[in-house]
């Protein structure tokens, strides 16, 4: 079966990461594609720049679309955690797969220097998300509710993490996004 893969986001790089470095961080994934370099990755979307640095910016920019196999997300997962370090603030990457039936299942990962930061980065995209929702109902103070409720299960979570035994620290992390299936 047919599948096809969209991968998007803006990742903040260090000052003095070098585009050397970010191709070595993401050699997984390159080689994956059959790619030596940045340059080499061509999205089937011609409008879409596939993955490219901007060393003025120190920006990251992925908006990629392609055809994938199983070893796919194993070679993306390695390659965003080799960039963690090299990321200045943790960030989502969005992944979309399309499958050839028409379905398609949302994933959002997160890349970023610390698991510290990458569960920030989570709480952030959770409250939005949160908010959005709740607001369309409710009024922003009512919503406000439930947001310090979110909170406060970040910081559970994270205290929760703190006691547990120290695993090693990881540079990325993975959720699937809620199907939004269409009814007619």
């Amino acid at each position: 079966m047919r599948v096809e893969v969209h991968v998007h986001a803006d990742i903040p790089i260090l000052e003095g990461v070098s585009k050397k470095q970010i191709e070595q961080a993401l050699a997984p994934w390159l080689e994956y594609l059959d790619g030596e370099g940045l340059g080499d990755v061509k999205s089937l979307e011609p409008d879409e720049p596939g993955l490219k640095f901007d060393e003025k910016d120190l920006m990251l920019y992925v908006c990629w679309t392609g055809e994938i196999g199983r070893s796919f997300h194993r070679a993306l997962d390695e390659a965003l955690e080799n960039l963690g370090p090299y990321c200045y603030e943790a960030v989502e990457v969005d992944l979309t797969l399309y499958q050839e039936n028409g379905d398609q299942e949302g994933r959002l990962l997160f890349v970023g220097p610390t698991a510290q930061a990458i569960h920030e980065a989570q709480r952030r995209c959770m409250i939005e998300d949160v908010a959005a929702l709740l607001e369309r109902q409710f009024d922003k103070e009512r919503a406000a509710e439930v947001v310090m409720l979110v909170n406060d299960m970040f910081d559970r979570d994270w205290k929760d993490k703190a006691a547990q035994p120290k695993q090693p620290e990881r540079a990325f992390e993975a959720y699937t996004k809620p199907s939004r299936k269409h009814l007619h």
